[in-house]
């Protein structure tokens, strides 16, 4: 039985939900391509063990997917949600949420909704908080702002990683510890490190059409944009990514570094935002579907 029921609403036809298994994740990719979404497989077997996904199934073939990543015992973030356009507007996309959900409980639950998703969160009890901007472009020289005195970027190591989940807690609100690790293994990061320790860090891996930049965490905007240029010098004439909050005022910025804005994703939470700690700010996302 599909889990909308718990919403008394069924889609139309006979579809199945199921839990996401390893198998799934080449259907999964299929469906993004069908979306005109930029993930490769690789970037869906990046993100499957660090969550929970389902799918919706009809006739032995999948149609929809949605994952869930829970962040410690009360936030989470839902990501992911696609259904093939034949199956659209037949209520599969509220099935997917309600099985994605239901096991969160009383989690507060962040997602980054598309113009088309926004009503059906809505409905779901999601609210607007804001607003990501999705920058993308080739990469130009970017020249790189002083730093103070004692102040150095090097290559991060697995003994920051402790460091490195202090600094993205306080700055999210949130324990992401899993994907903080697995970032490390597979990503490339560098940290800004000070007499009083790192201060700073921003990671840049293989994603989509080319690089992704995020997360950036820093204390400031000064900070976060001697991070980012670092990546972007690195990766000249390459296709680079980067997720901001439109509030954290790099969008500008980006824009002269060569990456335009193309999309602005609703934030929208299901329960109360997530409230960060200190000094430390997030400027740039993983991605739309980890936060």
């Amino acid at each position: 039985m599909c889990a909308a029921d718990v919403f008394n609403d069924r889609p139309a036809g006979d579809v199945v939900l199921r839990d996401m298994t390893a198998s799934d994740l080449a259907c999964a990719h299929a469906l993004s391509q069908g979306a005109r979404w930029p993930h490769r497989l690789e970037d869906w077997q990046q993100v499957w063990p660090l969550g929970e996904g389902v799918v919706a199934e009809r006739d032995g073939a999948v149609i929809g997917t949605a994952m869930r990543w829970r962040w410690g015992e009360h936030h989470a973030t839902v990501g992911l949600v696609i259904v093939s356009p034949q199956h659209q507007g037949r209520r599969v996309g509220r099935c997917l949420m309600a099985g994605v959900l239901e096991p969160l409980g009383d989690c507060d639950v962040t997602l980054f909704a598309t113009p088309e998703g926004r009503g059906l969160y809505a409905r779901l009890g999601f609210t607007a908080i804001g607003e990501a901007r999705q920058h993308q472009g080739v990469a130009v020289p970017t020249p790189m702002m002083p730093m103070k005195h004692g102040e150095c970027l090097r290559a991060a190591t697995r003994r920051d990683l402790t460091a490195l989940v202090a600094l993205d807690t306080a700055s999210r609100g949130m324990p992401r510890d899993r994907l903080i690790a697995a970032l490390i293994e597979a990503a490339d990061t560098v940290v800004l490190d000070t007499p009083d320790g790192v201060q700073g860090f921003a990671t840049v891996r293989r994603f989509g059409r080319g690089m992704m930049i995020g997360p950036v965490v820093a204390p400031d905007v000064a900070v976060a944009q001697v991070l980012i240029a670092y990546w972007l010098n690195r990766h000249v004439n390459r296709f680079v990514r980067i997720d901001v909050d439109s509030g954290v005022g790099l969008s500008a910025w980006l824009e002269r570094c060569g990456l335009a804005g193309v999309d602005a994703p609703i934030v929208m939470v299901r329960g109360r935002p997530a409230q960060p700690v200190g000094n430390m700010q997030a400027f740039a996302l993983v991605s739309q579907a980890l936060g």
